[in-house]
């Protein structure tokens, strides 16, 4: 296979996906490699700077450390923060746990950062760094097993890389890179079980049948690895944040319809009926049922110490929630509606032994459930926050958020060669690369068509990953949400800028006036991302700015 910029027939033409020589995959392999390891290396430059816990981190750092030292999250004493960045880590924690609103997964993996580098900002963001750079190595495989190119595979790996939200959320102990990693590795294993589903079923019924009677196979088709492996992803990431459930669903659904279609392919009658039982149940025992085994084995931690979440927080304000009127004083919740006497059930029991006691401790688990999503639904409601941004811009790269920001730096303090009467700063701002982000609405809206028009499915994972990680949060407009969330659409994004690429340099690699046009256009597309990237690495990296360069930067008011 070459490696220049083609794509595959169209499924129906060729439903086993193109086929890879050894030498083939060793080259694709080295090139995703050699990505990634650059992705790596920018990820990895003075992680440590700066030496402040940035944003959320002052949350998930002390979380991750109480998690792999006391195996729950403790809460801790005032001032902890700054005893921490000084080197001190004994008598901080309390033996109470934390009302936590987001599960564990991710903050584990914070957590064996700290556990081998230690508590400080290089220990606890190493973890991110690595994630990071392994979902660069997972676009690129995607971006190939789906074009068949490794040049359109190397395009994908380093559009993300050189994506300042990317590169940002990989260098901070947020949760947000962790989700969209295991999402991003879910839906490849998708992706690798339709080629596995159709070869498999083109194997078992060799010749298209002939009256379309019959279900088709169905025993040899029951057990699909490669399912089994995107359900432990799937639940690996809403083990992180629940907001990987809405891409959990879509994308099963798309699942069912993938099976449907190759059923179809051979002939059989109403397969969408058919595939429904042969298919859609087996499908969603090995995608949903086992990401619920695997969402439920990451809080393992939180059930082994379940008796002291019932004895602390089995009476929190979230338990005790029973309406709201839906009046705020500022930022205060009024008109709220509370029963003191609401607890657990769990918590007014006695304690159980052996199987009663994993019940019991699930039961609770599950009344635990309860309040965080009562927080979620009602406890942000009146909240506001100077970096929240509406769902409907983030695309567009609407509204940055700010995660640290030194101000006033003199001229000759830090190295600061501003002229004299002005400053300089330095900055970590998570916002995308313009460049990328501007681009990629164009290819999704080409996206949409090629699917719908050609009906060519590549283009459907595109449009289902962002449609399903970026419309749910409309629904939440009205409170305090952040256009970092969007992490979890960029890697279909990246996937439409890379299909649409393919699209314009076309199949054939004969000389056309067509071909030369489109390695123009994507070629340019891409030194803007990467000349876009060079001039905003300053405000990712903390690095120093003298006042009017930061301002050249800050192409909007909003942005501020």
């Amino acid at each position: 296979m070459s490696t220049a910029a083609t794509l595959p027939e169209s499924p129906e033409r060729s439903p086993a996906g193109p086929a890879y020589r050894p030498d083939d995959r060793f080259a694709g392999w080295a090139a995703s490699l050699a990505v990634t390891l650059l992705a790596l290396f920018l990820r990895l430059w003075q992680l440590g700077t700066p030496k402040a816990m940035l944003f959320d981190e002052t949350y998930y750092a002390k979380d991750a450390w109480s998690l792999v030292h006391f195996g729950y999250v403790r809460t801790y004493v005032s001032g902890a923060d700054q005893k921490i960045l000084d080197g001190h880590t004994t008598g901080l924690w309390t033996d109470s746990p934390s009302m936590i609103v987001h599960p564990e997964v991710g903050k584990w993996l914070i957590g064996l950062g700290e556990r081998a580098l230690g508590m400080d900002p290089t220990g606890w963001r190493v973890s991110a760094a690595v994630v990071g750079s392994l979902m660069v190595l997972v676009m690129c495989r995607l971006a190939l097993r789906l074009t068949g190119s490794i040049a359109l595979a190397v395009l994908a790996g380093l559009l993300l890389t050189f994506d300042g939200l990317q590169l940002v959320l990989s260098r901070l102990a947020l949760l947000d890179i962790f989700v969209a990693f295991f999402l991003l590795l879910g839906v490849h294993c998708l992706v690798l079980d339709r080629f596995w589903f159709r070869a498999r079923l083109r194997r078992e019924m060799p010749q298209q049948s002939a009256s379309g009677a019959g279900l088709g196979p169905v025993r040899r088709l029951l057990v699909r690895p490669w399912l089994l492996a995107a359900g432990v992803s799937f639940g690996l990431a809403v083990g992180t944040k629940w907001a990987a459930l809405y891409p959990l669903a879509a994308f099963g659904l798309l699942v069912w319809l993938w099976s449907a279609g190759a059923r179809r392919a051979r002939g059989l009658r109403r397969p969408v009926l058919k595939s429904a039982l042969v298919d859609g149940i087996p499908a969603f025992v090995q995608l949903v049922v086992v990401a619920a085994l695997v969402y439920v084995a990451s809080w393992t931690g939180w059930l082994v110490h379940a008796d002291q979440y019932e004895e602390h927080l089995s009476s929190t304000q979230y338990t005790r929630f029973v309406s709201w009127d839906g009046t705020c004083d500022g930022e205060t919740m009024t008109g709220v509606t509370s029963d003191d006497d609401r607890s657990w059930p769990t918590a007014r029991e006695p304690d159980a032994s052996g199987v009663g006691e994993v019940t019991q401790s699930l039961r609770s688990l599950w009344y635990y459930h309860q309040d965080v999503l009562t927080f979620h639904r009602y406890f942000l409601n009146c909240a506001t926050h100077d970096y929240a941004s509406a769902p409907s811009g983030w695309l567009l790269v609407n509204r940055p958020v700010g995660a640290d920001a030194q101000l006033d730096i003199k001229p000759g303090q830090q190295g600061c060669d501003a002229a004299p009467g002005s400053d300089c700063l330095r900055q970590v701002l998570i916002i995308g690369t313009p460049a990328l982000w501007w681009g990629s609405v164009l290819a999704l809206l080409a996206s949409v068509v090629l699917w719908v028009g050609r009906r060519d499915w590549r283009y459907g994972v595109a449009v289902v990953g962002v449609a399903s990680t970026w419309l749910p949060w409309l629904m939440y407009d009205d409170r305090p949400i952040f256009s970092f969330y969007a992490i979890l659409a960029l890697p279909f994004l990246v996937l439409a800028c890379t299909l649409v690429a393919g699209e314009l340099v076309g199949r054939s690699r004969t000389p056309s006036p067509r071909r030369t046009l489109g390695v123009i256009v994507a070629g340019s597309f891409f030194t803007l991302v990467l000349v876009n990237f060079a001039w905003f690495w300053p405000i990712w990296t903390d690095g120093l700015l003298t006042h009017s360069e930061w301002l050249d930067r800050i192409w909007f008011q909003r942005w501020i």
